[in-house]
Parts: structure tokens; sequence; C-alpha cells
């Protein structure tokens, strides 16, 4: 019985001896100032993106697949011959649909195939924006009845997002700076920086600057792109 006395009160001495360490880091949070800063970059745009192709329609799935399929392959020879690599051509979009014929007034509603729709879609990177407009025009005079989707944007943003993201942070020095400041306390060491987001380049309506190409092709606009990004600082405070 003796023993067991002895015992119990070293082991209790023991764990809160371990214990102590670990209590001894908890407390207050030191005070720190938290701000996010935005940046933007603009820049002019070097290349467009654009979707076209060809929907033909006829009485058979049969007639209007290889209709579509030679109005296609001039369209697609029509885009290499202007330059566009092989790289810079995507199918983006194939599908062959039945056509229904539409009910008179008064008639029953029972649907009735008169035909068949296929639609091939191709996505297309232009590259030399001066040929961009007679590019699209060789398409259309070749086949292609379809034209959607068309953007500018630039081959490498990097040099953008660069930017961007030290604008955001001198955004952010300054904010964090102008609360101190108003605050009446010093700035510390920086405790981090996350990045928050960033965009690709996106087309901004102003400064339009027309791409130098012959008159008859269709007039493009190529405007600007931007990169936005933002970050999120934190900042210990001098006590």
């Amino acid at each position: 019985m003796p023993t067991r006395r002895l015992i119990a009160p070293a082991l209790a001495l023991s764990l809160a001896a371990f214990a102590a360490p670990a209590l001894a880091q908890d407390g207050p949070e030191r005070p720190q100032i938290n701000v996010s800063g935005n940046g933007e970059a603009f820049g002019t745009p070097d290349m467009a993106v654009v979707t076209l192709g060809v929907s033909e329609q006829a009485k058979s799935a049969q007639e209007a697949l290889r209709a579509n399929s030679e109005a296609m392959t001039k369209v697609t020879q029509a885009l290499k011959d202007q330059g566009i690599a092989d790289r810079d051509l995507q199918t983006s979009g194939f599908s062959i649909q039945p056509v229904y014929e539409q009910p008179r007034p008064g008639q029953a509603s029972e649907r009735k195939i008169v035909g068949y729709r296929v639609d091939n879609l191709l996505t297309v990177r232009i590259r030399d924006l001066e040929s961009a407009g007679s590019t699209l025009d060789k398409v259309v005079e070749l086949g292609s009845n379809r034209v959607q989707n068309l953007s500018f944007t630039i081959d490498d943003p990097k040099p953008l997002e660069e930017e961007a993201r030290k604008k955001a942070v001198e955004d952010a020095r300054a904010r964090a700076e102008q609360l101190a400041e108003a605050a009446g306390i010093t700035l510390g060491p920086i405790q981090s920086i996350s990045e928050q987001s960033y965009g690709r380049p996106q087309p901004k309506m102003m400064a339009m600057a027309r791409a130098q190409m012959d008159e008859a092709a269709v007039p493009l606009e190529g405007g600007e792109v931007s990169v936005e990004v933002q970050v999120n600082m934190v900042w210990g405070i001098e006590e």
C-alpha cells in the first residue's frame, strides 16, 4: 500500500512537467496587418482565336455528312494555305442531328423527320493578325457558314503576369503603410505573401487598334488585353 501512494504523485508530477512546455507556447497572437493588393497589366494582342465550321443539311444523314466533309476539307486546306499550322487547328465540335418537320397550325403534333443536319466546328488560332480578316473571307468563300467566338489574346502572357504581380505587391504595401500611419503604428517585417488569383489575358474595349489589312477583308479590331493579379500580404507590427 505505501508503494502505491508514492507512485501516483510521482506520475502526476511527471505528466505536468511534460505538458508545461506545450502550455507555455500558447498565448495571445501577435498583432498583424493583413492586406490584399491588386495589379493589372495591359498589352496588345498578337493572336486571334476563332471557332468556325460548316453546317450542312440533306434528306439523309449520309448525304449531309458527305456534303459537310467536302466543304470542311476545303476550309481546312484553305487555312493551311494561309499559313495556319496543324497545332493551331483543333476540332471542337461535331454532331449529326435529325431535322423535324414544323407542324402547321391545327395539325397533329406528331414529329416527322424530314432530313439531317451535320455540324463540324474547328477552333483556329491565327497568329498573324494582319491576315486574320482575309483568312476569314477565304474560308467563308469556300463553304464555312459558321463563324463564332472570336477573341484576341497573347501567346505568351508571362511578361504581363509579372508586371501585374509587381503592381499588386506595390498596391498591397501602399495600403498597409496607409493603414499603419492612420493607426499610429509601425510596420514590422513581412510575415507571409500569397497570390490569390490571376487571370488569362482578357479583352479590353479601349485603345482600339485596327490591324493593317486589305480593305476588302473583314474589319477586325484587336484592342487591348489585360492580366489581373491579386496578392495577400501580412505584416507584423513593431512594438
